[in-house]
């Protein structure tokens, strides 16, 4: 990819990603993610597992999986349809920084390193 197409890549991305990087200001922004939809929506374990096709244990097991961060996003993606919601995940630089910030920021590292 051009150096362009990628200015452009990002440029659109950190315009799409603008709410992720609000939310990544947050010490541990989707911890127990699955949990407080579920609580905020009022949906009882009982429903999200016969929505799913599971015993109500395996919901809870994905919740805590969900916070020990080994839960795929296959599972999360059918808990969250199972939910009426959507699964959407982000990739987004550390401290709310934006991709073009942190490229820039690379350029002259590798700039400034070389000298």
């Amino acid at each position: 990819m051009r150096e362009r197409e990628r200015k452009m890549a990002r440029g659109k991305l950190d315009l799409e990603m603008k709410p992720f990087r609000w939310a990544a200001r947050e010490k541990h922004p989707t911890d127990e993610l699955l949990r407080t939809v579920r609580h905020g929506l009022g949906i009882p374990v009982k429903e999200i597992a016969a929505r799913m096709g599971v015993n109500p244990s395996q919901v809870f097991q994905l919740e805590k999986r969900e916070v020990g961060h080994t839960a795929t996003v296959k599972s999360m993606a059918r808990m969250a349809k199972a939910m009426g919601c959507r699964f959407i995940y982000g990739i987004v630089p550390e401290g709310g920084k934006t991709l073009e910030r942190l490229a820039e920021e690379r350029l002259w590292t590798e700039v400034l390193g070389k000298q």
